[in-house]
């Protein structure tokens, strides 16, 4: 681990530059996803071949690699990452690679590739998410429709003066799930946090809906690559009937309504998740594996 280094905020740059070069599919690829999680990952870094190198160290889990990221030579620097990441696993695992990787830089001779259906990403055209047209929207569009004939509310793009109500319904919204006793959801409040109180240096986007001048929705994203933006963080009253398809639609109105595609991450092979994202009707896939050397 001598030559890795934990992700920091003044890192931001130099990932941005390698992103820029070798714009991303996978949702995981973006330094605001990298660094919002990493108390809960411990990602470490190096550059090797003109390529980024990432080891994740999570909570009670075996260290794993991401792909390597960037204009330089990626077969090497998997093997170099591999190598690496077998000073100290005996499991030498690379995850959440996607199919472009596997397609282009892997030597299929050299390692054994394993679907990874929980962790593939939702793709929507942003047209879909905006204007809900045709009958497999009708339900969305009766949802959305019934909030917006029932609440005065408002639309605002998250700003630094926002950020401190969006923090105060995450607060809530933790306190009535009781995040600190469940870890997958105290890691998430974390991580929202993070991106919250980090708002400015990362440079993400951020929407909110306001019903009395009470933050009751908000979601986060920012560009994934040139034709799709990424959604990070969703979160919305669930009391308020149709609040959730009115966060989606008008942040992608708002914010995303030059973008191609919309990326919605994974849905970890949580059921009540897997159905809420198939019930979008997704473009397409991002498929995603896990990689092994022989």
């Amino acid at each position: 681990m001598s030559d890795f280094k934990p992700i920091e905020i003044q890192d931001k740059p130099l990932f941005d530059e390698f992103l820029a070069k070798d714009p991303p599919q996978v949702s995981e690829l973006t330094f605001t996803n990298l660094f919002i999680w990493r108390h809960h990952y411990q990602p470490a870094w190096m550059e090797r071949k003109g390529c980024l190198l990432i080891v994740f160290h999570p909570k009670g889990g075996e260290p794993y690699g991401l792909c390597p990221f960037g204009p330089g030579d990626k077969r090497e620097a998997l093997d170099i990452l591999c190598t690496e990441l077998a000073t100290q696993t005996s499991d030498v695992r690379i995850c959440r690679v996607g199919e472009e990787f596997v397609t282009h830089s892997l030597d299929p001779e050299a390692y054994e590739v394993v679907p990874d259906r929980d962790n593939s990403d939702y793709v929507y055209l942003a047209k879909d998410l905006i204007h809900l047209s045709g009958n497999k929207y009708h339900r969305k569009k009766n949802h959305l429709n019934q909030f917006l004939k029932n609440h005065p509310f408002e639309y605002r793009p998250l700003d630094t003066d926002l950020v401190k109500r969006v923090l105060g319904m995450q607060e809530a919204w933790c306190q009535i799930r009781e995040c600190v006793l469940k870890p997958d959801l105290f890691a998430e409040d974390f991580a929202v946090r993070e991106a919250l109180t980090h708002f400015g240096e990362l440079g993400y986007q951020g929407g909110a809906v306001l019903i009395h001048s009470v933050v009751q929705a908000f979601s986060l994203g920012e560009p994934l690559n040139p034709d799709t933006a990424v959604i990070h963080i969703e979160k919305a009253n669930p009391d308020i009937l149709g609040l959730y398809a009115a966060i989606n639609q008008l942040f992608c109105l708002n914010a995303w309504s030059h973008m191609t595609y919309i990326n919605r991450e994974q849905d970890m092979g949580v059921e009540g998740l897997r159905k809420a994202k198939e019930s979008y009707y997704p473009h397409h896939m991002v498929k995603k594996y896990t990689v092994k050397p022989k």
